[in-house]
């Protein structure tokens, strides 16, 4: 009796212990039912979609990009990918025959892919345009196949090379706008699906699907492109004329922060990339105005008599002596006139580009006071323009700042800059102190010309009051108008400053390598356009930027002002001068020379004798301009 009721428990237990299994089992089927079915029910159809299907990719339409006026700068436009499916190709040398002379492509490397049956389709050749695209496709050839492509075109080829960037082979921004508004610009792409059997083959008569791609949005810029066909004109003339290693501008609207056009050159077609030499394609790529910084020197002391004038440490009646040098922490600090200027005012300190002068400003601004203003006009970070890999420039810390460091800061040394930084916070200087985040984008708007973004002006802060402005802009146009009112550009009112700064290799001032810079504004009185143009390492044998890139800069306002259809404020009558002889002279004579007649000059060296002059003697010289007395 005990062993059969031991027998029948110990049967109940492996009774029940089964039942448990199964329902665990049961459980956990249902749980896989409901992860297959509902969870992972969407990779699985796409599996199985891949293995029953074949599709040809339909490339979205890239969005289009255009200046300010509506000038189209960026298109793009159907052409069509030649594939092979060597399973379904019924004569191989027919196929290879016809399409390497359709393609004029070799023969033998086509049959060779014709031959291909491991794989589902081969790639034969990308972007064929439409006319052989439309001939391949009248011969009817079997597991021939044409997808649709779309290709990159840049209708003004090297015009705002660093701007718009380029896109790769299968239409992915790598550069530029291209790049930083890669997925606005994209668009979705589309698919051509066709059902095919286990090896690959198309089903007839099965059911096809097709989805089209759409097209990405638009994009207008700043831009305009007429201003910026003169100034990339000008800057590939300089690059010939002044032998340099590279040269750039940046135009600004000071009421807004737009960019109106922006260049450096060298640079390279857009519809000609030259893929196969990387460094060079990356150098000339770069955008040296928002990623490269440089001790900007005299263009930098608009913003130290902005800051002296609005915090109350300089007013127009002051006086200053220029010895030729200043003693500061012990060191001794050179002027460029190393003579000096004698006695002059707050104004002629700025017109003759004094460094004692601006070395003694700062001193009384202090490290605190000259800082606040520095910072405030954006110094030290970055402007926060839809560019990318902007730099933040270099600005030291207020806490390590020596006297001698003040002082060189005030002209323009110990502290670096990017281009687009520097005009930037002159905009403010001379706008009356709005400082705005400089812009490159107007608007975007969708394929059915729906707007999705429109740029409005964002100002970061206010910098000085009108009043400094409108004092600032008067001794701009008095630094280049050196005959009378209105002269520099005959008639109108413009405003200016030239820069010469020496360049840094490995921590140590690199000798006999200058950048040469001018910013100019327009109107002067009530400044709409400033212009930065710099000029980097001239080598046709001056290098000082009243020579080197004033002229130039000149020339771009000339034009711009030509363009505008502006009317003339004066009528001013050029004046000009001939050059005299001045080689082999001792500088007292050779500047009492130029000084009768009325020539601006800028002396190189600091010896007593005049053993070179630039221009030679007998040229006709307009007397805005300026000389060079290179001394032993």
């Amino acid at each position: 009796m005990q062993d059969s009721e031991f027998t029948l428990h110990s049967l109940r237990k492996r009774i029940s212990a089964f039942l448990i299994a199964i329902s665990f089992l049961f459980i956990a089927l249902i749980i896989r039912l409901f992860f297959v079915s509902t969870l992972d029910s969407q990779r699985l159809q796409n599996m199985a979609l891949s293995q029953w299907t074949r599709d040809l990719p339909i490339t979205a339409e890239r969005g289009k990009i255009y200046d300010a006026n509506g000038a189209t700068l960026a298109v793009s436009f159907t052409t069509y990918d030649v594939y092979l499916r060597g399973r379904e190709i019924k004569d191989a040398s027919k196929v290879a025959h016809i399409l390497s002379q359709k393609l004029n492509m070799n023969y033998d490397l086509i049959y060779s892919k014709a031959t291909i049956t491991n794989v589902s389709e081969v790639l034969v050749k990308l972007q064929v345009d439409s006319e052989t695209a439309k001939s391949i496709a009248l011969e009817n050839l079997s597991g021939v196949f044409l997808s649709e492509s779309i290709e990159r075109f840049y209708p003004y080829g090297n015009l705002l090379t660093q701007i718009l960037g380029y896109t790769t082979i299968d239409n992915v921004g790598q550069a530029g706008i291209e790049a930083y508004f890669n997925e606005v610009l994209s668009g979705q792409d589309g698919y051509f699906l066709v059902q095919s059997d286990l090896q690959g083959k198309e089903i007839e008569n099965s059911l096809r699907t097709y989805v089209d791609s759409e097209a990405g949005d638009n994009i207008t810029l700043t831009i305009d492109v007429n201003i910026q066909a003169i100034v990339e004109n000008v800057l590939e003339k300089v690059m010939i004329e002044q032998k340099a290693k590279s040269a750039s501008c940046i135009i600004m609207d000071a009421t807004n922060g737009e960019i109106i056009a922006s260049s450096s050159k060298p640079s390279f077609d857009l519809n000609d990339i030259p893929r196969g030499d990387t460094a060079s394609l990356l150098n000339m790529t770069k955008n040296k105005l928002v990623v490269d910084v440089y001790e900007p020197g005299s263009t930098f002391k608009i913003l130290t008599m902005a800051s002296a004038l609005e915090s109350g440490n300089a007013h127009l009646t002051d006086h200053f002596y220029c010895g030729g040098s200043a003693i500061i922490d012990g060191q001794k600090i050179r002027c460029w006139k190393t003579i000096g200027h004698g006695s002059i005012d707050l104004t002629q300190g700025l017109v003759n580009s004094c460094n004692c002068v601006f070395m003694a400003l700062s001193q009384r601004m202090g490290v605190d006071v000259f800082y606040d203003y520095l910072q405030s006009f954006g110094l030290g970070k970055p402007t926060g323009v839809q560019i990318a890999s902007e730099s933040s420039g270099i600005l030291m810390n207020k806490d390590t700042v020596k006297n001698v460091d003040l002082a060189r800061i005030g002209f323009g040394q110990a502290v670096a800059v990017t281009p687009l930084q520097l005009v930037s916070a002159v905009c403010s200087a001379v706008n009356g102190g709005k400082l705005y985040v400089p812009s490159i984008v107007k608007n975007i708007t969708s394929n059915d010309g729906s707007n999705k973004y429109i740029s409005k002006p964002v100002l970061k802060n206010t910098t000085i009051s009108q009043n400094t402005s409108n004092m600032l802009n008067e001794m701009l146009k008095k630094v280049v108008n050196k005959t009378e009112e209105y002269s520099f550009v005959p008639g109108y009112d413009v405003g200016g400053k030239t820069g010469t700064a020496q360049k840094y290799e490995n921590g140590v001032i690199a000798r006999g390598k200058y950048i040469s810079s001018f910013i100019g504004t327009y109107p002067a009185s009530n400044p709409k356009y400033v212009l930065l143009f710099m000029v980097d390492e001239p080598g046709a044998g001056a290098y000082y930027g009243s020579v080197v890139a004033a002229p130039y800069g000149k020339e771009i306002l000339t034009k711009i002002i030509q363009l505008l259809g502006d009317k003339k404020i004066a009528e001013v009558e050029t004046q000009y001068a001939t050059m005299p002889d001045v080689v082999g002279k001792s500088l007292t004579e050779a500047l009492k020379m130029l000084n009768e007649l009325n020539i601006s000059y800028e002396i190189d060296g600091d010896g007593g004798i005049i053993e070179r002059q630039l221009p030679p003697a007998g040229t006709i010289i307009d007397l805005n301009s300026s000389v060079v007395l290179i001394t032993n």
